[in-house]
């Protein structure tokens, strides 16, 4: 059992991350939000979890810092300067910083990663991702996360690689290209593949989410492994010990 502090529990992850913390049988959890004093909470928590906003990172940063807790960042839309801020507080204590906390997309990522350094470019890869009617983004996040894997493990850059939208006369597709392909309809949270394909034989991965607790549950067990660690910066491939 363990004593969890959740920055945003009033927020929908924030109440995803309560039910979760229950379900895995660990204490009470303690929460702050947008406008609390996050400093008075921390001595009471074993690790935080931060899923607010990139406006509040420096803070929560260095409220963890100052108390010694490790710190679980699954906040999306961080740039360059907030990686730095998480660099400098993983030199005093364990932050665990990752776009997407379940396991199954992270395992997938791992094995579509593998895939790519073993198969050669005459292996087309191709990620397709769908979503419910309103997501207003696309590639999705976790698309994206698919085709940095297979661009890492192919050694070459994902930027100067991707090929999406086509439409019309588009050309032959480009030897060694990562495509990308969105389909959004009805209530569907989250269906992604990686499509290797190869001269008359097909490789697919693929992941589905039946509910946002997914991510939930991947955090709280990612957030409980960070207990204990020394200082430094991990992802969720440490926790899954890949």
């Amino acid at each position: 059992m363990a004593q969890f502090g959740i920055i945003g529990h009033k927020g929908r992850m924030g109440h995803a991350l309560a039910t979760a913390i229950e379900e895995g049988g660990h204490e009470a959890t303690i929460g702050v939000d947008i406008g609390g004093q996050l400093g008075p909470i921390v001595s009471q928590c074993e690790v935080l979890v931060d899923f607010s906003a990139p406006d509040a990172l420096e803070a929560n940063l260095g409220a963890a810092r100052v108390a010694g807790v490790p710190i679980l960042i699954g906040t999306t839309g961080l740039e360059d300067a907030h990686h730095q801020m998480i660099d400098d507080a993983a030199e005093a204590i364990p932050v665990l910083q990752t776009g997407n906390t379940s396991l199954g997309v992270n395992l997938l990522a791992h094995l579509v990663h593998r895939a790519a350094e073993k198969l050669g470019p005459d292996w087309d890869i191709e990620i397709l991702e769908m979503h419910h009617r309103h997501k207003v983004d696309a590639p999705s996040g976790t698309a994206k996360i698919l085709g940095i894997a297979a661009s890492e493990g192919r050694g070459i850059s994902l930027a100067d690689n991707t090929e999406s939208g086509r439409d019309g006369i588009t050309g032959a597709r480009k030897e060694g290209a990562i495509g990308f392909a969105a389909l959004r309809g009805g209530t569907v949270a989250g269906e992604h593949s990686a499509i290797f394909a190869g001269n008359e034989e097909r490789i697919t991965l693929s992941h589905s989410a039946e509910n946002r607790m997914i991510f939930a549950r991947g955090a709280v067990k990612a957030a409980h492994w960070l207990i204990g660690k020394p200082a430094g910066r991990y992802t969720m491939n440490d926790v899954l010990g890949l």
